[in-house]
């Protein structure tokens, strides 16, 4: 019986769901988290063989404490895992002080989590990158600026999502960066591309090969979302292009990715962009050795009529997965913005979507800077009918 730590599992809340079919898959499920065992959602609680809770999942020595009680208790730990941007770290360090070797390992670190180490994997594989500098003072930046121009974007070289992440559009722009940018906090600016975000989202095996594909489109920056405070919109494809489709693969290969949830990020150029391609095309943006944040593994399993959490598990428990994919469908989220004063009601999205929608509800406050508040996610057959449904949702009086 193979023995799995999750780190973390009561957050997201839906990641219960990866706990019940490694249990499904008779896979002792041992989590570490910060949360009373008493405040645990029922459906994780049954999930898991063993809850170990520490004071903060911020200090190492408590967390490392666990694990070791964790060894002692049940035997040597076969994967330990969270599935979760903020925990990879921490995963790595504890899979190479307690010798775990089914994932990342501290050594491979900085190839997975500093963007301006990404490029080089990616340009392996014959994708373009955006032109970068890595921010140090006044001078270098402007000399950087006058071979791109403006705007320029700057964000955390080791970052999650858009925090901290902006726009630069002159040099007033830069001296208010540069004399407010975090201490300590090494930043990448690089030259601004006119893109929309397409994903690369699969399951890899322990060869390095897919057991699922799919992806989805972020029409919108997350980025502006995050500093304008806007609404979020994004949906899981119908069908996986092809460019996208290659593209992802040659990134597995290049950064050596086994046994993973990934959701790589590319642009898709919306205009000609001198040095990078033609409209239309891919090139790099970032990889995320995780699945896609907050609610996106469900809505995979809603686009696909299919089950992400178990094929992951199956994965796991046996190195492949007979986990059938359905029919097809666009799968839409949309995240309104409290304080926006919108056309329709709660009741009216229901009343013309509800034969449609698969969730709803409040987005927790942790995820709200990128999500919005209040999320409607439905299913459409075609591409139209999805944009019909963003038009009248997001409509303000």
């Amino acid at each position: 019986m193979k023995n799995v730590i999750f780190i973390s599992p009561n957050f997201p809340t839906n990641y219960w769901q990866f706990c019940r079919e490694m249990r499904n898959n008779g896979m002792n499920v041992l989590g570490i988290g910060d949360q009373p065992y008493d405040e645990l959602m029922p459906e994780l609680k049954e999930s898991l063989t063993e809850y170990y809770k520490v004071g903060s999942m911020e200090n190492y020595d408590e967390v490392y404490r666990a694990v070791a009680f964790f060894t002692f208790k049940y035997g040597r730990i076969d994967w330990l895992e969270s599935n979760n941007e903020y925990w990879l770290e921490q995963d790595a360090h504890l899979r190479t002080d307690f010798n775990i070797n089914s994932g990342f390992q501290v050594y491979d670190l900085p190839r997975i989590k500093y963007k301006s180490k990404m490029k080089e994997y990616y340009q392996k594989v014959g994708i373009p990158v955006a032109r970068y500098h890595l921010v140090d003072d006044w001078t270098g930046c402007r000399a950087f600026i006058e071979e791109v121009g403006y705007p320029v974007v700057v964000k955390p070289d080791n970052g999650v999502g858009a925090a901290a992440t902006y726009k630069l559009k002159s040099d007033e722009d830069l001296s208010h960066f540069m004399a407010s940018r975090p201490e300590n906090v090494p930043y990448i600016m690089e030259e601004f591309v006119h893109a929309e975000v397409n994903s690369y989202d699969a399951i890899i095996d322990e060869n390095g090969e897919p057991l699922f594909e799919t992806g989805n489109v972020t029409p919108n920056s997350v980025m502006d979302i995050v500093n304008d405070n806007d609404n979020s919109i994004y949906y899981i494809l119908k069908d996986l292009p092809e460019d996208t489709r290659a593209a992802g693969r040659a990134t597995v290969k290049s950064f050596g990715v086994k046994s993973r949830f990934v959701h790589f990020e590319f642009f898709r150029l919306l205009s000609d962009h001198e040095g990078l391609g033609k409209k239309g095309q891919i090139m790099a943006l970032e990889v995320n050795m995780r699945p896609c944040g907050g609610f996106t593994p469900d809505m995979i399993n809603f686009a696909h009529s299919t089950n992400v959490y178990k094929i992951w598990a199956d994965m796991i428990a046996y190195g492949d997965s007979q986990m059938p994919v359905g029919d097809h469908q666009f799968c839409a989220f949309a995240g309104l913005r409290d304080g926006k004063d919108f056309v329709l009601t709660h009741e009216d999205i229901m009343d013309r979507y509800g034969s449609q929608m698969k969730m709803v509800g409040r987005i927790p406050d942790a995820l709200a800077g990128a999500m919005g508040n209040r999320m409607y996610v439905a299913v459409f057959s075609t591409e139209e009918e999805m944009n019909d449904f963003y038009k009248a949702v997001l409509a303000c009086k």
